[in-house]
């Protein structure tokens, strides 16, 4: 018995993939599915009947010797494996007639697994994970447990950290997915109205939704993280972990293999605190999520206006220019079609283009009404380089290089200014316990955007019937605490541009980095 196998499809050929290059790809990718879709059903083997009732009806060869052809490729390419098919053999005549069955080979079965993760991926819409968030404060706090123990447990603490780089892997990823879907779907210019309409009203209450979840939650993140690397005891943790995953190497390669173990957790954290906390100048991932999917919420509302004026027959520019070339087709002649340009684009000569020292005194001295017309007027006189050359620029020695030393100090200066007003404004909010708003008196201008910012903050968790929020920076410095007053007079802010007015509210400011703040979980809460 023989076997017809691809020809010189080694191990570090492509080959298995030539069917994605060629003519009827759709027929090769749909013949190849049929043989996956089987062997999931643990079916080995498949002859070309089989292949021909389970391809669906928009690929199908008219006639059984299409899909033959078809298997014959991929048999060439390595794809598939065929072997003679005696099974149906009841004659010394059927041994020579070209009847085989055919099989998936390995390199087949590679090609196949990747092409369904491309499709996966490339299909893949995402979603932001807004309990991924919760899980991620639930194996910090189990983290920081850890941390009171002299020697953490490397089985806890590795599925900790096990779960955590899970969690925030799948949160990573399906944001990322998300946004990328997101902005094809915001881009879409065909889309049905009314599809679109109501895909929009539940797509912005599910964004408002997650920006709520990602202010509160990644400020307590950002804290968490914040006590962990200020405990002194993440890198015990890391090492912990490291040995752990390490416990089964072969003995000459336990060090190595524990250094390696601790380089993968010790990246695995720093990608958590970059993702969560601005540092070395860089925002951090979470503000820019952030702030990508505020963005999408006026991107969203300009395509609906965009729908809105289709609707009310508006055209827009395209529609201008068909417009417009229709009518340079049905001009009678070029002279029409010259006019029609000036007319369309105002593309006049431009006399108007220069003028000298005598020229503006003359017209001083005999001012030229704006009615009068161009042909009327007195002409202008304009180098003849500019008509040769298009420039005016005369020819000379290059610029000297300009010395900016002085420049980068000045903004060097502006920059630890900037710093030392944040600082300052930080120390001027923090309050010693809860005060009223209006106790806190009058604001510079930084003091006051960061105090409004904080504000913001607090109000965007505030929901009805609620009588006391809890809310962090974003880069998890400051946490404010609001709560309403039954009644009272309205507060006044004091700033240099004006007065701030609203209800009165008791306010607590707490700067976190000082190491003063309440623990999570804790009284405070």
């Amino acid at each position: 018995m023989t076997s017809t196998t691809a020809p010189g499809s080694g191990p570090d050929g492509f080959s298995p993939f030539a069917h994605l290059t060629v003519q009827n790809t759709a027929l090769y990718r749909q013949v190849m599915r049929a043989f996956v879709m089987a062997k999931e059903h643990f079916a080995v083997h498949l002859r070309p009947e089989d292949v021909y009732a389970a391809l669906p009806g928009e690929v199908r060869p008219s006639e059984l010797d299409g899909v033959v052809k078809a298997l014959d490729k991929l048999v060439e390419w390595g794809n598939l494996r065929a072997d003679p098919d005696t099974g149906r053999v009841s004659a010394v005549e059927d041994f020579y007639r070209k009847r085989f069955i055919y099989q998936l080979t390995r390199a087949g079965e590679a090609a196949e697994e990747a092409l369904a993760a491309y499709d996966e991926a490339l299909g893949r819409r995402g979603a932001l994970q807004a309990i991924a968030l919760h899980d991620i404060v639930t194996q910090l706090r189990a983290l920081l447990v850890l941390t009171a123990d002299e020697q953490p447990d490397p089985g806890k603490t590795y599925l900790a950290f096990d779960a955590l780089a899970s969690r925030f892997a799948a949160l990573a990823d399906n944001a990322r997915a998300f946004m990328s879907s997101l902005q094809r779907t915001i881009d879409l210019h065909e889309v049905e109205e009314a599809v679109f309409l109501a895909y929009k009203d539940r797509l912005i209450q599910y964004l408002e939704r997650f920006i709520q979840d990602l202010i509160t939650l990644g400020g307590r993140i950002a804290q968490l993280i914040l006590e962990l690397e200020g405990s002194g005891r993440i890198e015990v943790l890391l090492r912990a972990a490291a040995g752990r995953e390490a416990v089964d190497a072969a003995p000459e390669d336990a060090e190595p293999a524990a250094q390696k173990a601790y380089a993968h957790w010790a990246g695995r954290w720093d990608g958590l605190a970059v993702w969560f906390l601005s540092r070395n100048g860089r925002e951090s991932q979470a503000r820019l999520l952030r702030g990508r999917a505020l963005g999408a919420i006026p991107q969203m509302l300009a395509v609906v206006r965009v729908l809105g004026e289709r609707r009310a027959g508006r055209s827009d520019r395209s529609a201008d220019f068909r417009t417009l070339a229709r009518w340079f087709a049905e001009a009678p002649d070029d002279a029409s079609r010259h006019q029609l340009w000036r007319a369309a684009f105002g593309l006049h000569p431009a006399r108007h283009l220069t003028a000298d020292a005598d020229t503006l005194a003359a017209r001083l001295a005999a001012p030229v009404p704006a009615a009068t017309p161009w042909a009327a007027a007195e002409p202008l006189r304009i180098s003849p380089q500019l008509r040769r050359t298009g420039s005016y620029e005369r020819r000379g020695k290059p610029r000297k290089v300009e010395d900016r030393q002085e420049r980068r100090r000045h903004l060097a200066e502006v920059a630890a200014k900037q710093v030392a007003e944040t600082a300052a404004a930080r120390d001027r909010l923090v309050t010693d316990g809860a005060v009223r708003l209006s106790e806190l008196g009058e604001l510079d201008p930084v003091s006051f955007g960061l105090f409004l910012q904080l504000l913001g903050d607090a109000l965007a968790t505030w929901r009805p019937g609620m009588r006391h929020t809890v809310a962090t920076s974003n880069d998890g410095s400051m946490e404010i605490r609001l709560s309403a007053l039954a009644e009272g007079p309205a507060a006044e802010i004091s700033t240099p541009s004006g007065t701030f007015h609203g209800p009165d509210h008791l306010i607590e400011i707490v700067d976190l980095t000082d190491g003063d703040g309440p623990m999570y979980g804790g009284s405070g809460r």
